[in-house]
């Protein structure tokens, strides 16, 4: 049975997705080619995700997800209310 956990507030979809996986920051930024303080930028929020081709390939099979649920903003998300 696949656990299948809510998002708490302000999490990074990325993080989510990556830890679904099983992978760590290491893990998933090396085998996509991207410099890890890159990728922790990008899921920290710290810098909006500019993924080439290649890496938005590769993050999609390492995270085995369709290009469709792949999120728009990888970081955190601000809550409005």
């Amino acid at each position: 049975m696949v656990e299948d956990r809510q998002p708490k507030a302000g999490e990074s979809p990325l993080k989510q997705l990556r830890e679904k996986a099983g992978l760590t920051q290491e893990e998933l930024s090396r085998r996509c080619g991207i410099p890890l303080r890159t990728y922790q930028r990008w899921e920290s929020g710290e810098s909006a995700a500019r993924p080439n081709i290649p890496q938005v390939k590769a993050l999609c099979r390492e995270l085995k997800i369709a290009i469709e649920d792949l999120p728009d903003e990888f970081g955190p998300g601000r809550r409005s209310d």
